[in-house]
């Protein structure tokens, strides 16, 4: 019998003026949210909602892929994702999120090429964030082999 888990995770957005908003979490560093520049009243400077939900989803796909390394375990040199979203007006005439893509970028020994592109398709399947989007989520992955000695410790 498995035991399931229910976390919670509040956070609260106040409106400051304007376009600007704050977010904050209890025990966390407050944060600052405004409509995006490209978008009319938007603010240059500042994280947008639409910024924080692709950095949520790269940095939920990069704390997932570190789980899922240790457990095979693998090891890894480097480690980036970059991500764009992309927002138009959809089928349903609203403009909104049409896809996402995440480009995952691993350095790692020769010898866990393999391991790491597996452990990719993990990430992708667990993502708890990409899991709550309803949202097509394009995942590329280049895995070099590394070309300096591993300065990484194995994650196991």
């Amino acid at each position: 019998m498995t035991i399931v888990k229910s976390h919670r995770f509040p956070v609260t957005a106040s409106w400051k003026e304007g376009r600007l908003t704050g977010l904050t979490a209890a025990g966390k560093p407050d944060l600052e949210a405004a409509t995006p520049p490209e978008f009319k009243g938007g603010i240059d400077g500042v994280w947008s909602p639409e910024e924080l939900l692709v950095g949520s989803l790269a940095s939920c796909f990069v704390v997932t892929f570190v789980a899922i390394a240790e457990r095979i375990p693998v090891t890894f040199d480097a480690l980036r994702v970059d991500g764009v979203g992309h927002v138009e007006r959809r089928t349903d005439g609203r403009v909104g999120f049409v896809s996402i893509e995440l480009n995952v970028h691993a350095e790692v020994p020769a010898k866990d090429v393999h391991e790491v592109e597996i452990a990719s398709r993990r990430a992708k399947e667990l993502c708890i964030v990409s899991l709550a989007l309803d949202v097509p989520l394009q995942v590329e992955i280049e895995v070099a082999p590394s070309t300096a000695p591993v300065v990484a410790a194995s994650l196991s």
